[in-house]
């Protein structure tokens, strides 16, 4: 059968982008940009669907999928795939997110074949051995125990469940011991080709490549019609909680600490705002919170400010690490960074240093082909287009003192604000009253 294809190119001289993009009938993206003065390359093979696409009785089977696809396939065994990687040069990375589950590999430009050869068998073709599952299933229950002895990971799982309860954004990406025993050969096998095929997936090249040549691959391993009906569940917009949980660890040093408000979503127009204000806030080494909790008070080894942003969501966190008996010092400070962003017009030079800070980042990272062929796979995603640098950096540019000073107005606010404690807290208690911003 003959597919259809849609095929645009966009090239923007001044940013010497040559990004060209092809969508087949059967649902598959394939985007490339042509990076013609180096010599390696990196394929993204990026699959619409994360952990909050799964039901709650397959929690974490993404995951497990993104790890089981390293087993074999009937082409190659698990030591073939692994000796095959080295030889390829290694940098293979896999991952699942929420939103998204990923694998990319980094090669010389010759290798693409390759690469692309390994990376479409190992995703199309997993065998799923029930021997194997069993095996990565132990491997995963470990990985999730693991959490329980890294604090700052254990208190982002335990305040996500309290601020998206009963929401799949406030589940572990990587399941719970229970769900993952239920991953056997009958449950995964159904759920991938159910979900890991054309349908949701986006591949996408940046480097020395040709796009005739990555569409040409891509074409042979999942150009053909799908028979499968799309099961990608519609996602459910979460209800974001305002909780104060204090968790007692008596083996901590440190205590380790998180404020978060609901913030912007990742489709916004207030998104380069709101990256700016975090900036701003706790961005680097001359931001406010930086400053005033480590510098001048000396609490804080560690402490900074992020925006994270879903695709109808978003969250504004301070995150830092402390002695208990500088804890709540450190929350007044923090409380106090937030008050004064909402009443004080931020001054010209320091949003200046932000915007500069962030338009820098941006372009030094396009010198990476890696950062390139995720950003390819990102626009398409949140947006349904690609977004110039051009344009990013213009729209940087625009956000003025008023914008960030708006938002912070609009999203920091006392009844919205979460906070969470791990650590040594001896029974420490901390009422609403006390993130009044």
């Amino acid at each position: 059968m003959e597919l259809n294809i849609a095929r645009v190119t966009i090239f923007n001289y001044e940013m010497k982008e040559n990004i060209e993009v092809t969508r087949l009938s059967n649902g598959l993206t394939i985007l490339t940009e042509k990076m013609p003065d180096v010599r390696s390359a990196t394929l993204g093979f990026f699959y619409r669907i994360g952990s909050r696409n799964e039901p709650n009785e397959l929690n974490g089977i993404c995951h497990f999928i993104e790890h089981c696809v390293f087993k074999g396939t009937k082409k190659r065994n698990a030591l073939q795939i692994a000796i095959e990687t080295d030889r390829l040069g290694g940098h293979f990375d896999a991952f699942t997110s929420h939103e998204e589950t990923a694998f990319t590999i980094k090669v010389v430009d010759k290798q693409i074949p390759q690469a692309f050869d390994l990376i479409a068998d190992m995703i199309a073709n997993p065998l799923f051995d029930e021997n194997d599952l069993q095996h990565e299933q132990n491997v995963i229950i470990e990985e999730i125990k693991m959490v329980e002895d890294t604090p700052e990971e254990l208190l982002n799982e335990l305040f996500s469940q309290k601020l998206f309860p009963k929401h799949p954004l406030g589940l572990c990406i990587a399941g719970t011991p229970k769900t993952v025993k239920t991953f056997n050969h009958e449950v995964t096998r159904k759920f991938h080709k159910e979900n890991f095929n054309a349908q949701n997936l986006i591949i996408t090249a940046a480097g020395n490549i040709e796009h005739t040549q990555i569409l040409e691959l891509a074409k042979s391993f999942f150009g053909q019609e799908s028979k499968i009906k799309n099961q990608k569940s519609k996602i459910k917009s979460p209800k974001i909680k305002a909780p104060i949980l204090l968790k007692q660890k008596r083996n901590l040093e440190q205590t380790h600490l998180l404020i978060a408000t609901p913030f912007v979503e990742a489709k916004s127009d207030k998104r380069y705002a709101a990256n700016l204000l975090a900036s701003v806030l706790g961005g680097g080494t001359s931001s406010r919170l930086w400053q005033k909790i480590r510098e001048e008070n000396g609490l804080a080894y560690a402490v900074g400010s992020s925006a994270v942003s879903y695709q109808d969501c978003g969250l504004f966190q301070i995150f830092a690490a402390t002695s208990p008996e500088n804890f709540n010092k450190t929350i007044d400070l923090s409380i106090e960074e937030l008050q004064r962003i909402k009443r004080e017009p931020i001054p010209e030079e320091e949003l200046q240093l932000a915007k500069d800070q962030l338009s820098a980042s941006l372009l030094l990272g396009l010198e990476d082909s890696s950062v390139r062929a995720g950003n390819l796979a990102s626009c398409e995603i949140i947006h349904g287009r690609q977004i110039s640098v051009e344009e990013t950096l213009q729209n940087i540019e625009k956000v003025s003192i008023g914008d960030l000073q708006k938002l912070a107005n609009e999203f920091f606010k006392t009844e919205n604000i979460a906070l969470a404690g791990l650590g040594n807290l001896k029974g420490e208690k901390i009422g609403r009253g006390r993130l009044e911003v």
